[in-house]
């Protein structure tokens, strides 16, 4: 092998190596603020990537879309609330940053096979009791959109 092919393969090695690293900062961007509402431009930015070049590089890495992988990631804590928390599912549903309650149990559905009233009614009473929902709520800064209470006396 010439020197000249050693160093190109290597190149494209390291292109690789930092087209992945982009993509797992951008995917662990989605993963940090998973209950906010997804901004596709500002991910792919985080990326160094435009929007439609993002969308392409991230399901040929992942295997879903980003709006994919993050319903995914926002059902499995609507999963740990339902068994965890006594939150209605409306409550869970704003939790986790679905803004359609109709949307939420679709893809939850989808996703478990099973409606979250139906989750709920089949993993609750099987371990602890549940978490009471203002401690829940508590623990997750209260609705996403709302001030806390230090924000309101400012």
């Amino acid at each position: 092998m010439s020197a000249t092919t050693t160093t190109s393969a290597t190149t494209a090695a390291s292109a690789r190596l930092a087209h992945l690293r982009q993509l797992r900062l951008a995917k662990d961007a989605m993963d940090r603020d998973w209950a906010e509402p997804l901004d596709l431009d500002a991910v792919a930015a985080h990326a160094g990537y435009s929007r439609y070049h993002f969308v392409r590089a991230f399901k040929a890495v992942y295997g879903q879309t980003p709006g994919q992988y993050l319903s995914c990631r926002r059902i499995e804590r609507a999963e740990e609330l339902l068994r965890s928390a006594s939150l209605s599912v409306t409550e869970i549903c704003a939790l986790v940053g679905f803004s359609s309650l109709g949307t939420f149990s679709t893809r939850f559905k989808k996703q478990t096979g099973l409606t979250p009233s139906e989750y709920r009614a089949k993993h609750v009473g099987r371990g602890a009791a549940l978490i009471p929902g203002c401690y829940a709520l508590l623990w997750a800064g209260g609705f996403p959109g709302r001030l806390s209470n230090s924000e309101e006396a400012d």
